[in-house]
């Protein structure tokens, strides 16, 4: 991969136009306009000094293993061991909220009950689809990853053009003046709690990003250009994503219809595309519907290559049940097959038996920024003649210390935000997942996993 294509990766996972339209029910319920014209610019700036130290990270250590072996190499093994199973569970329920939402959308815009049988088969095709193409092999997918960044670009160009041209929009004071939203009325909480839950529709939008790091040993000049692809897709999808949504909720002819037609099982995206063109007939609202779908899709096969990468470094040191098995690769091309099927048997599993996206959506977001967390803290803990000696030609110098404090602490309101009533299901949920975890290293990791062995990869050292 060049460095183009390192780039796409991470922005196609993060998909500005299935994070924020995949959610947008959510926010727009909790936060209502407000939550996307205030909350949205918040929470990109939370995430970019998460993204700004991993870059560093990923420019010091550049490994498909990334998180994982950048933990194992500040911390040791055990931490590599408990940083590598809080990513897994984070990718499998990344890759799970992206798929399952894309057949929710499609379900919609055929018009079809969406009933979780109906979702639940579309689900299904929905992943088959993206493991076989990452079955293929890594070319495909790259030329693939590339496509997703025009798509994503043109597909907000027109959404954005045909709302100014044909829609009758708010004035721009509307997202920016705080509201009433549907929670707030409904008695869920207060304006300023309710805000804060609805960020869950940005905050899961800014996942993904490290998937740049899990593709670096297949990227041409890894030390420079997968920090950039980390870094630059935040930046982008940051304010791409906010001009868009924007424009989007300007566009709401009626707040109370919107989440009406959300509670009834139809997206609001579709809705408000529905009912701000219909001068222009029910086609227009379907096409803009269909631009977001296509994205959507681009995203999750993305997220399936980030997702099968992750897995097949960790069972590539045995930190796997059937690590034997996960950590083969196709003699053809090169692919982590076993790895692949695995990733999106995991992610199907996860929604197969019940309607629980929006815990989904949370679990995902916790175990992924916990994921993230942990090499941050290590980083800053290791000192600066640590730091100086590993890092990379892409780093932060004197910048380091104070943006990863920030970085640090932004982590750990998300996961406390997230925990906490109405997401309090997705907080157990990621608490049950701690305490296996800890069963897991002391009954059987602890003697069984002996680590990465990968020497120090710093400056001046082979990779």
């Amino acid at each position: 991969m060049g460095g183009f294509s390192n780039f796409a990766v991470s922005f196609s996972i993060i998909s500005i136009l299935t994070g924020a339209f995949t959610g947008y029910d959510w926010g727009l319920a909790w936060g209502g306009p407000f939550v996307m014209g205030v909350g949205w610019p918040l929470v990109a700036l939370g995430s970019l000094t998460v993204a700004l130290v991993m870059a560093e990270l990923a420019s010091a250590f550049p490994t498909a293993g990334a998180l994982y072996h950048w933990a194992a190499l500040l911390g040791g093994r055990r931490i590599g061991w408990f940083t590598a199973w809080f990513n897994l569970v984070g990718q499998f329920t990344i890759t799970a909220g992206i798929d399952y939402g894309l057949a929710q959308f499609l379900v919609s815009l055929m018009g079809w009950p969406a009933d979780h049988g109906r979702v639940l088969l579309v689900y299904a095709l929905v992943l088959a689809s993206h493991a076989g193409l990452n079955h293929y092999g890594v070319r495909l997918v790259a030329r693939l990853n590339d496509a997703s960044v025009v798509v994503h670009m043109v597909g907000v160009v027109v959404i954005v053009g045909t709302l100014l041209a044909f829609a009758d929009l708010a004035p721009i004071g509307t997202v920016f003046t705080p509201g009433t939203p549907a929670k707030v009325t409904a008695g869920q909480g207060g304006l300023a709690f309710c805000f804060l839950v609805g960020l869950l529709q940005a905050q899961w939008t800014f996942t993904g990003f490290d998937a740049s790091a899990h593709v670096s040993e297949e990227t041409v000049d890894p030390r420079t250009r997968a920090p950039w692809g980390i870094v630059l897709s935040v930046v982008v999808s940051a304010l791409v994503g906010w001009v868009m949504l924007i424009v989007v909720t300007l566009a709401i002819t009626d707040y109370d219809a919107v989440i009406e037609a959300s509670n009834g099982g139809k997206k609001a995206i579709q809705h408000i595309f529905e009912t701000a063109l219909a001068g222009l007939g029910a086609w227009a609202g379907r096409v803009l519907t269909l631009f977001a779908a296509l994205a959507m899709w681009f995203c999750g096969l993305a997220s399936v290559t980030a997702n099968s990468r992750m897995l097949y470094a960790f069972a590539r040191d045995g930190g796997v049940p059937a690590s034997g098995l996960l950590k083969q690769v196709a003699p053809w091309n090169g692919a982590p097959v076993a790895a692949i099927w695995a990733s999106v048997a995991a992610a199907f599993l996860l929604l197969a038996w019940a309607k629980a996206y929006d815990t989904v959506l949370a679990i995902s977001t916790m175990a992924l920024y916990v994921g993230y967390g942990i090499p941050i803290v290590l980083w800053l803990r290791a000192g600066p003649e640590r730091r100086e000696r590993d890092r990379g030609p892409w780093h932060l110098g004197r910048w380091t210390v104070p943006v990863g404090v920030v970085a640090i602490l932004w982590v750990t309101g998300v996961v406390v935000l997230f925990s906490i009533p109405p997401n309090e299901l997705a907080g157990k949920a990621l608490a049950g997942v701690t305490v296996a975890l800890v069963a897991g290293w002391w009954l059987h990791a602890r003697k069984a996993f002996a680590g990465p062995p990968i020497p120090r990869v710093g400056r001046g050292s082979p990779v």
